[in-house]
């Protein structure tokens, strides 16, 4: 999978993505985050035991990790073998994952369409796990009062997943996901409350801070974000806009933390040289800000030190380095990723299988 000696380490001076900080009243040894990715490897909807490896492999004295996105209700699934935390079994499947970090096709329910924001077909061919040639069925407008079911779908799954023994929840808001697609006006062509203007747009995630906030306390909630990314369609015409009114209406709820998508990264391993920054945002977000999109040691470094996030999420470094921090602070090579296995349904291969540093060589 790739080299995994030490090798020599000339540098000295401070590292700040080690330095420590201090999240609400999580006391974080480093400032490494695991981003949240899908890996498709959660049959039936339900999280597997090999997870407990994967995600324990990656895990480190006061890390913080962000788990694989989990579908909130059987409605909330796009594609297969992904987690999912509405039923009973899948909050006690979690339960064994959870606990070994903190000790060291059509996928609707009854053949019915996905749910939006809208009712438009998605023009693109290309989904997860697959290279083009994708099918996607004409979602389902959700009604006013669908929204409000939705919402508390949300606050239902903040609930279990602390039954479940998770310290938090990180309210997925990015990456063409059912929030995102409420937030972009190219995909939102609603008339009603929830459409049209960006006040009207950004609705129904604020509903969903509000609802999990209040179920189990705004020090336990995070957001992720991505107003610069296109993905699937997914687009704004104003991201500068939509991205400043999202951090300042955001402040009202005092959450925990705000996880945003850098500009660069316009889908979802696509990037582009880009004038626009995350930093206005960062400004006027008052709670802990963590950025990810294609970050390395070098620029992670970097926009720690000149204050521009507090935290940096890694996501296919990690899931190539389960020991990435150690890498990191040795300066050490790395392993190479292989994309082929990312989406592959292999417990093993991909997943569990990169190799650790030898430290005695």
């Amino acid at each position: 999978m790739g080299e995994n000696r030490v090798e020599a380490v000339d540098d000295k001076l401070p590292i700040p993505l080690l330095s420590s900080y201090n999240m609400g009243c999580f006391h974080l040894s480093h400032r490494i985050v695991l981003a949240p990715m899908t890996r498709l490897r959660s049959y039936t909807f339900v999280a597997q035991t090999h997870a407990v490896l994967y995600y324990s492999q990656r895990t480190t004295k006061g890390g913080f990790l962000i788990c694989e996105g989990s579908g909130i209700s059987d409605t909330a699934q796009g594609y297969p073998h992904t987690p999912g935390i509405w039923r009973k079994d899948q909050i006690e499947a979690w339960k064994p994952i959870v606990k070994a970090v903190h000790e060291k096709g059509d996928f609707q329910p009854n053949g019915n369409p996905p749910v939006s924001c809208t009712d438009k077909l998605i023009q693109s061919d290309v989904r997860i796990g697959e290279s083009d040639g994708a099918f996607f069925s004409q979602p389902h407008r959700l009604t006013v009062e669908e929204i409000s079911q939705v919402v508390d779908d949300f606050r239902v799954a903040a609930k279990h997943a602390i039954e479940a023994g998770f310290d938090g929840v990180e309210i997925h808001g990015a990456n063409g996901y059912l929030i995102d697609q409420f937030m972009k006006d190219q995909v939102n062509n609603r008339a009603d409350e929830y459409g049209g203007s960006i006040e009207n747009r950004c609705r129904f995630p604020l509903e969903i801070v509000k609802a999990v906030a209040q179920e189990i306390g705004p020090q336990r909630v995070g957001i992720r974000l991505s107003p610069y990314a296109h993905y699937n369609d997914c687009g704004d015409s104003n991201p500068d806009a939509l991205s400043l009114y999202m951090a300042e209406a955001l402040n009202k709820y005092n959450i925990l933390y705000c996880h945003v998508i850098e500009p660069r990264m316009i889908t979802q391993f696509e990037e582009d040289i880009t004038e626009s920054s995350l930093l206005a945002m960062r400004k006027v977000f008052k709670g802990t800000f963590i950025v990810a999109g294609g970050y390395n040691r070098d620029d992670g470094n970097e926009v720690i030190a000149r204050g521009g996030a507090d935290l940096v999420a890694f996501g296919r470094l990690f899931l190539a380095n389960p020991d990435l921090p150690t890498r990191f602070e040795l300066n050490s090579g790395l392993n190479k990723y292989d994309r082929n296995t990312f989406y592959t349904h292999d417990p093993v291969v991909g997943y569990t299988d990169y190799p650790f540093l030898d430290i005695n060589s």
